[in-house]
């Protein structure tokens, strides 16, 4: 087994061995039958992705060590990634990173400034009026939608909440895009996996 870096961050290696592990524990688990085959362009892919955590996982780990944070009072995993359109949001490895407690406490740190305006809730609430409308009880306990939006006073903590919440994921990721710019260099061959430049990469215009 190659011991030859796959990644550097911060100047420290990232072994072939690490993704190798990880790999492993992927195709011994309970979703194997999921996985692309080793060798093929998908399963090239896998490996980038597998890549692509790990560093963010060291991105993150140097960031709090470097801020002294402890994961005591992290956030819970559903409060920062409420639902599936907040991990497409935020990206596949970036939510996988925040599986870690570590991660969801440097996140509430970076994303503790962010803040939503009165005029921000007051456009939402415009343009999408039955968005946190009650659906109406029918026969049988049946409920149908909403056919008048709410008042914006009955709704506003609602939309700041939600707002919120995306505005923090949006800014996390940045921030941490910006980190992995700065701190990470990735090997020939473990390029992202959506890397025009890689001959794996599928997404074509």
């Amino acid at each position: 087994m190659s011991e030859d870096p796959v990644a550097t961050v911060g100047g420290a290696v990232v072994a072939v061995a690490e993704v190798d592990e990880r790999e492993a524990r992927l195709r011994n688990g309970p979703r194997a039958a999921a996985l692309p085959h080793p060798g093929t362009s998908e399963g090239r892919q896998l490996r980038r992705w597998l890549t692509q955590l790990i560093v963010t996982e060291r991105v993150v780990d140097v960031e709090v060590a470097a801020r002294g944070l402890r994961a005591d009072n992290a956030p819970t995993e559903s409060e920062v990634l409420p639902g599936v359109t907040a991990r497409l949001e935020i990206g596949s490895v970036t939510a996988a990173a925040l599986a870690r407690p570590a991660a969801r406490a440097l996140f509430a740190t970076v994303t503790a400034g962010v803040e939503i305006s009165d005029d921000e809730i007051a456009d939402y609430h415009a343009r999408n009026p039955l968005r946190f409308a009650t659906a109406i009880a029918g026969d049988h306990g049946w409920r149908t939608p909403a056919l008048v939006g709410p008042p914006l006073e009955q709704v506003r903590s609602a939309v700041a909440e939600h707002l919120l919440g995306a505005a923090r994921r949006r800014a996390f990721r940045d921030w941490l895009d910006a980190r992995r710019e700065a701190l990470v260099r990735l090997a020939p061959g473990y390029e992202h996996p959506g890397d025009p430049r890689q001959p794996d990469n599928t997404h074509r215009h």
